[in-house]
């Protein structure tokens, strides 16, 4: 994964955890390199979407935002792989501000494992489950770039 963060030293970042009927949103501050469950959006619809996204972003002004890439446990790719890929050049296209991939293998599980932690369990997750999703990729990304620095 190319760092698109380079030189990024400050500053809010927004995650993604792309779904074709949720997405998941979390932020952090790329200094304090730690990473907070924000928003689900409940679209399927690709315009009411970005609308949601615009507002977010014209909310958090980030510089930085990062998606969520799908794969097999194997890390091969699969058909919502390409549409992660083509959901983060929309955003980079869209907006201007620069995105980074990162590995999502494994997020809705360790989410829902902090749900049941936390008490909640089975369709009280449902609200909540994506931008958990959302916050461990954050994480995770935080995480290895900055044991990459």
């Amino acid at each position: 994964m190319p760092d698109v963060a380079q030189g990024i030293l400050s500053g809010t970042v927004l995650a993604f955890d792309f779904g074709t009927r949720r997405i998941g949103v979390a932020t952090g501050e790329y200094e304090l390199r730690m990473a907070h469950p924000l928003v689900t959006i409940n679209e399927a619809m690709t315009k009411p979407r970005f609308e949601k996204i615009a507002e977010l972003i014209r909310t958090w002004q980030p510089v930085l935002l990062v998606v969520g890439l799908s794969v097999h446990a194997d890390g091969t790719e699969h058909e919502i792989t390409r549409l992660c890929h083509r959901f983060a050049r929309r955003l980079e296209g869209r907006f201007g501000i620069p995105v980074a991939m990162a590995d999502e293998r494994y997020t809705t599980v360790v989410a829902r494992s902090a749900l049941e932690e936390a008490g909640v369990a089975g369709k009280k997750q449902r609200p909540m489950i994506d931008q958990i999703a959302a916050q461990h990729i954050l994480q995770t990304y935080f995480d290895l770039s900055y044991a990459a620095s």
